[in-house]
């Protein structure tokens, strides 16, 4: 007996539980996107316009990436809606590019893994997230990768109502944070310069001077015949003539290597960035920040330029979702290397930044280090403050109806929907497959479950002669199957 045959006698188009990532689930991207949240959704989302910090710590497979799409999907119906207040979303999920740079600027036994992770700090965080948010505005004003969303797009009129200060701000965050590998560096801020009409012709002061002294000492060492004579005098007087220009690329050139060691997520070539940084004007960069020392202070100056820009443009929140932090290969899983990467992150100051809202979806591995923190920690971080959620697991009645839901999507009559206690026998009660559903306890497990479920029913019998309910007895002995090699997995001695 197939299992297609199984779902064709209950009205079900395809099967429910094939998918266990929600990133690759149709059936969740495509209807139960809405509608089907986790019981404390209230608490981790809270409101778009006023958005807050999360700190949620949940098994693999309790639903973090769910949460994450339902956020993204939830925030872009909010800004579809308020286009004068929208939301603007970076999704701080890929880790691997960050962690790998970082670690090539590390040097000797600082670039063992262990101990390059121990070495991160809140500003390398904050750079990677400007460097996010920077990249992901300039291709929206450039007009690459637009969206046609419009809570997302860019439009004219928005970057007509830049100040000159504000488009000043864009392109000192485009030198030191605009990562793409679609253009180089100087071509991109280029172009941003153009499309912003961020015109600076004094930027071009000292090497006019430079060329004007060169020019009249010449001349009139031409005119008054003393050129060869007096060739050494002109040569000082030329080069006193360039010495306010030389000066300039000097100092820019010191910065541009500071800022280059001291960005460590991403590569930033002291040459190009001296080249960008000579296009402003001098009175343009005098104390503005510059993230070129061990410190976040020039980092929070950065990322509140970067909200009075999005806010002009319409975009009056930033929502941050952290997830995936268990993915990189830095990481490998190690729940101490997690730790040690995101602890830095736990900074009350950081995660209450106004206009900014963390959502932190991470693994329940790390749920154990808050416990042996110490009092320094607590008063740093203020988790109490957070919205901090320990535990993401599902009860059973959340878990039964998420397979309900699950089942009603895929069903063929919308009017008369799959039940899932439709593919039960009587024997079968709903207590049953509450309690069932409880030991389960993530959606991951579920999905699991039943697909082995379902393979040992049909397995038991024919195409001539089916049978359309499960049996209480197929239902508890697959369970503890499928309990006992989830054991073995949780100890690291077989897979699922």
């Amino acid at each position: 007996m197939k299992i297609s045959q199984f779902f064709d006698h209950h009205g079900i188009t395809e099967n429910p539980f094939s998918q266990e990532d929600a990133s690759t689930d149709h059936v969740f991207a495509e209807h139960c996107l809405t509608g089907v949240y986790h019981p404390g959704w209230d608490k981790i989302f809270g409101k778009p316009e006023r958005p807050s910090t999360s700190v949620v710590f949940g098994e693999k497979g309790s639903g973090k990436t769910a949460l994450r799409l339902q956020m993204i999907n939830e925030l872009r119906n909010y800004s579809r809606a308020n286009p004068r207040s929208r939301c603007f979303v970076i999704e701080y999920d890929d880790f691997n590019p960050f962690l790998d740079n970082f670690r090539e600027r590390l040097h000797g036994r600082n670039r063992q893994v262990e101990r390059a992770v121990r070495k991160w700090r809140l500003w390398d965080h904050m750079d990677a997230i400007l460097t996010l948010g920077t990249t992901q505005l300039v291709n929206r004003v450039l007009g690459q990768k637009q969206e046609e969303d419009p809570g997302t797009r860019i439009t004219e009129e928005g970057l007509q109502a830049l100040t000159r200060h504000e488009r000043r701000d864009l392109l000192l965050l485009a030198a030191f944070y605009d990562h793409s590998f679609d253009d180089s560096p100087l071509s991109r801020w280029v172009s941003l310069r153009r499309k912003l009409g961020y015109l600076n012709i004094t930027s071009w002061k000292e090497l006019g001077i430079g060329l004007l002294v060169t020019l009249l000492v010449l001349s009139c060492g031409y005119w008054l015949g003393i050129l060869q004579s007096y060739w050494r005098w002109i040569l000082l007087a030329v080069l006193a003539g360039w010495s306010v220009f030389l000066w300039k690329q000097f100092r820019l050139a010191w910065q541009a290597f500071e800022v280059s060691r001291q960005i460590r997520v991403i590569d930033r070539f002291p040459g190009v960035l001296r080249n960008i940084l000579a296009r402003f004007a001098r009175n343009e960069l005098q104390g503005q920040p510059i993230p070129s020392r061990n410190r976040s202070d020039d980092r929070y100056e950065l990322l509140i330029k970067l909200q009075s820009v999005l806010k002009t443009l319409g975009f009056e929140q930033i929502v941050v979702l952290v997830d995936r932090v268990d993915e990189p290969h830095l990481i490998n899983g190690s729940a101490e290397r997690m730790k040690d990467l995101i602890w830095p992150m736990f900074d009350n100051k950081f995660l209450k930044h106004p206009g900014f809202g963390f959502k932190m979806l991470l693994p329940s591995d790390m749920a154990p280090f808050l416990q042996k923190q110490e009092r320094d920690f607590y008063e740093r971080s203020r988790l109490d403050k957070q919205n901090l959620i320990m535990s993401l697991n599902w009860s059973g009645e959340s878990l039964y109806d998420m397979t309900n839901d699950r089942l009603r999507a895929c069903s063929i009559d919308p009017g008369k929907p799959a039940n899932v206690q439709n593919l039960f026998d009587s024997s079968v009660t709903k207590a049953t497959l509450l309690e069932t559903f409880s030991r389960l306890r993530v959606p991951r497990h579920l999905f699991k479950f039943f697909h082995r479920l379902l393979v040992d029913h049909c397995g038991k019998y024919t195409d001539d002669e089916p049978n359309w309910t499960i049996s209480r007895e197929t239902l508890h002995t697959t369970l503890a199957l499928y309990q006992r090699d989830l054991e073995a997995f949780d100890r690291g001695a077989g897979t699922l």
